[in-house]
């Protein structure tokens, strides 16, 4: 090498460029990020259906946005780590807080446990997102039909289920005082926030497929959907999360099916012991009576 190229400075490699679909993917995840701390700003003005609204919205970013990053192949570590903070916030710390400052903190003489009932779902969250991507890692080693199932409830999921409470009252003034008690919330915020580190299996929509047969059915129930969802959309919100929650004990009872047919196909079928042959009788090698054969003259 030569002094002049010894003493020439290293130049640091370009920057690659990046097309801008690549980046639509993350774009809809930091929008999830900012719709769920714009719910945090709403719960803090007493603004609690705008509130409400904004955490949905944030799951409709994030149902969307993973399966753009695999319809795009723009899968990277940077966008499943940034979903996973933007998933903490908007769906483990914004629907807590949400429900502290609707009811959990007019526990009289029990204030502290409407906390506790924050900090346990919050907790939850994070330990429950952090199983998840630990087992991402491995879901090569697993069977394929393992992967129409997650492990818990997810976090957007516990979400809904979390807010339920609200919902109904959105709709039904009348009921608000029963579903605005904090002694019946914590008990069911701490449910949730056991659902989402439990075992169970629960149903994913990631990588299910649709028969031809069935797309325009679904394509209507779709659109009938969104008209419910814009005209009624606190009754469409309440029938949907207790769709899920029924849903969660029939996908576990489908799970234990699965498992129980794939552990049978595994197990190869006993085979019936082969008798071990019997050695077969010695020949004679000359006729029985004779010693010698027969000689020729």
């Amino acid at each position: 090498m030569s002094m002049n190229q010894m003493c020439r400075p290293r130049l640091r490699p370009r920057l690659r460029s990046l097309p801008v679909n690549s980046l639509i993917p993350n774009m809809l995840t930091v929008i999830s990020l900012c719709a769920g701390l714009t719910a945090i700003r709403f719960s803090l003005t007493g603004h609690w259906e705008m509130a409400v609204l904004a955490i949905v919205f944030a799951g409709v970013m994030d149902g969307l946005d993973g399966r753009l990053a695999r319809l795009l192949k723009g899968v990277t570590r940077f966008g499943a780590e940034l979903d996973s903070l933007a998933d903490f916030l908007s769906f483990g710390v914004a629907p807590v807080f949400v429900l502290y400052e609707w009811s959990l903190s007019d526990l009289s003489g029990m204030a502290g446990m409407g906390w506790i009932a924050v900090l346990a779902y919050t907790v939850c969250c994070a330990l429950r997102l952090a199983r998840f991507n630990t087992m991402q890692d491995h879901t090569q080693q697993q069977p394929g039909w393992t992967l129409n199932f997650f492990t818990g409830v997810p976090a957007p999921a516990a979400a809904g289920l979390a807010l339920l409470p609200m919902f109904g009252s959105f709709q039904a003034p009348v009921m608000e005082t029963v579903l605005r008690s904090p002694y019946l919330l914590a008990p069911w915020v701490m449910l949730i926030a056991a659902l989402m580190v439990s075992r169970v299996p629960t149903l994913s929509f990631k990588r299910m497929r649709i028969q031809r047969d069935y797309v325009l059915p679904l394509l209507l129930v779709v659109g009938v959907g969104v008209a419910a969802l814009t005209s009624y959309p606190w009754v469409t919100l309440m029938v949907a999360a207790a769709a899920y929650a029924v849903s969660v004990p029939m996908t576990a009872v489908r799970y234990m099916q699965l498992k129980d047919r794939h552990e049978a196909q595994a197990v190869p079928a006993a085979q019936p012991a082969v008798p071990a042959m019997e050695p077969a009788a010695a020949t004679p090698a000359f006729p029985p009576g004779e010693g010698h054969p027969t000689q020729l003259h």
